[in-house]
């Protein structure tokens, strides 16, 4: 019964350093690469805020990642060069880290938004919605962002 009973405590000591040598390694390895389309549908500056940051954790981890931001309804706020206060940050992220940020045509029509209002590097699709079901068709992982 002694010697089962050292056996049983040996395996623990050595479970238990194995675990804690796992826990102090930093995780080195980057993650591969994504697609990811987002649907920014509000106007809260804190959620726009909350967008960017984590825009710039997903370049920082996953590097090449394809991701595009989907704006419509409040959420072109986020992209109105009048209205957002993130817009030099999405400059940089469209320019050097290549993210696409798109504005729903059936929107500016009903909110009267005219192309130059928006954000110079986003493009123009004909239905929000309808740009984020082809985007999930095609494999993209689907991330709602706000409330």
């Amino acid at each position: 019964m002694k010697r089962f009973l050292l056996i049983f405590i040996s395996v623990l000591v050595t479970i238990g350093s194995l675990s804690a040598q796992s826990k102090s390694k930093p995780n080195t390895q980057k993650a591969k690469p994504h697609k990811i389309v987002f649907q920014m549908v509000s106007k809260d500056t804190a959620d726009h805020n909350a967008m960017v940051r984590q825009l710039y954790n997903i370049q920082k981890l996953a590097p090449g990642s394809k991701i595009e931001v989907v704006c419509h309804g409040p959420g072109m706020s986020f992209i109105h060069k009048d209205k957002s206060l993130v817009l030099d940050k999405l400059k940089d992220l469209a320019i050097a880290n290549k993210l696409d940020f798109v504005a729903c045509e059936f929107t500016m029509q009903q909110k009267n938004i005219k192309r130059e209002q928006l954000l110079d590097e986003c493009r123009i699709v004909p239905g929000g919605i309808l740009e984020i079901v082809e985007k999930q068709e095609k494999g993209w992982s689907y991330i709602k962002a706000g409330y």
